[in-house]
């Protein structure tokens, strides 16, 4: 006879005990991608656009000691005058230092900004585990998480044109997985004209986090067209140069072109001028013919659109496209940190579109603003989004660099069209009769 006593069920683990764990294992990530970087290295600011990684780490804390910690009765600021230096661009909550000047700040020394992480974290898990925050402060910590992913993409794309300007142009890490990308042939998924539903709940009255911009749902008619199957690639990309195409003025917006013949554009940024390497985060290495190129401005997008007789999708285009996939893909946590071809690409990206996630962030010609109806998120935080709504463009779909889980198919992400060091590449689209 059987006397053994059947094991209870797992117990699961409470909320503040779940948000625990995601909050040491993001801010653990920070601390690796960090790792294979010296103080000197953490302290670069190669150009206005970019940060330090030292800043990139100690600003995440500030925002989680300045949301989180600064609620609870009692908090001492771990030292007042971070609080200038860390800040980025909260202007209701204080003056913040300038940022093309982040690379002045030698001090604190990047132990003391590792230092400052323990123990901002040990304070936040601590309270965490006793559940001693109110849901006001669990959802600021939430953001704040959030927040974190994606300065580590800045990060890396931060670091890397840091060591690029570098002379000795070093790798971030030689250890890097490389690829081997197919060709897949070219081809179009089309879409009749229809109503569709665009955007995210609300959070946090919506219990999946969504950031405000991605607010709210609404109606969108979309014209029929048709999406290009997969990003473009270095090979279609090299035959637009060498047809003359950053010398044919027609092709290009007035600004770009203006930009473009200011600072010498030939070819992508990274790219040599013998059109056969590129620079990647694993240092030089042979152009990828197959997999999407990327570090393209919105204005080199938009020309190599109209060179192939298309043009960019719009966010609406691409975001009814992408609606009811998986956002699995190629993502930072692949451990490749550069973009690959369709044969790397991780399982999930099912259907007759290929790499909607992942690899590139892919231009729209959806200009930066606010849906209808759109409420910025309360009191502080309201300026996380909402003030940057002119003179930028909407990137869809997450990159090589974004942290696996980070994105969604209503994601809006955003940069002056003159920007070339993110993981940026374009999806072809057409009008359809």
């Amino acid at each position: 006879m059987n006397t053994a006593v059947a094991s209870p069920p797992p117990v699961a683990p409470s909320p503040a005990a779940a948000l625990a764990v995601r909050y040491a294992g993001i801010r653990a990530r920070s601390i690796a991608l960090a790792a294979p970087l010296s103080a000197e290295d953490a302290m670069v600011q190669s150009m206005p656009d970019a940060s330090p990684a030292k800043w990139h780490l100690a600003h995440t804390t500030w925002f989680f000691e300045r949301f989180v910690l600064a609620s609870q009765p009692g908090h001492q600021a771990v030292n007042a005058d971070w609080h200038y230096l860390f800040n980025s661009y909260y202007q209701s909550i204080g003056p913040a230092h300038a940022r093309p000047q982040r690379g002045l700040l030698s001090r604190p020394s990047l132990d003391e900004v590792l230092h400052y992480r323990a123990r901002v974290d040990q304070q936040v898990i601590t309270l965490l585990q006793a559940d001693a925050l109110d849901a006001q402060a669990r959802h600021q910590l939430q953001l704040g998480l959030h927040h974190e992913q994606q300065h580590q993409e800045l990060l890396l794309t931060d670091i890397k044109h840091a060591l690029w300007c570098n002379p000795l142009q070093p790798a971030y890490r030689d250890d890097l997985t490389r690829s081997e990308a197919s060709a897949v042939p070219l081809c179009w998924q089309r879409s009749p004209e229809q109503i569709v539903e665009i955007g995210a709940p609300a959070w946090p009255a919506h219990a999946d986090f969504a950031y405000d911009n991605e607010s709210p749902v609404h109606r969108v008619l979309v014209p029929a067209h048709a999406l290009a199957n997969r990003p473009a690639t270095n090979a279609e990309y090299r035959q637009f140069i060498q047809a003359g195409g950053y010398r044919e003025v027609g092709l290009w917006m007035s600004e770009g072109w203006a930009l473009c013949q200011a600072e010498g554009w030939q070819h992508p940024l990274y790219w040599d001028d013998a059109l056969e390497r590129e620079f990647t985060l694993g240092g030089w290495r042979a152009l990828d013919l197959h997999a999407p190129v990327c570090h393209l401005s919105y204005f080199e997008a938009d020309a190599f659109a109209r060179w192939q007789g298309a043009r960019l999708p719009t966010e609406f285009e691409w975001e009814a496209a992408a609606a009811g996939h998986a956002p699995a893909g190629h993502f930072a946590d692949a451990d490749r940190l550069h973009p690959a071809g369709t044969s790397a690409v991780e399982e999930g990206s099912d259907g007759a579109l290929l790499q909607l996630f992942g690899d590139v962030w892919e231009w729209t010609s959806s200009a930066y603003g606010a849906y209808p109806g759109f409420r910025p998120f309360a009191g502080n935080l309201g300026e996380y989004n909402g003030k940057f709504m002119n003179g930028q463009w909407i990137l869809r779909g997450g990159s090589c660099a974004t942290p696996d889980g980070h994105v969604r198919p209503s994601y809006r992400n955003f940069f002056a069209p003159s920007a070339r060091w993110q993981f940026a590449g374009v999806r072809l689209a057409r009008d359809l009769a």
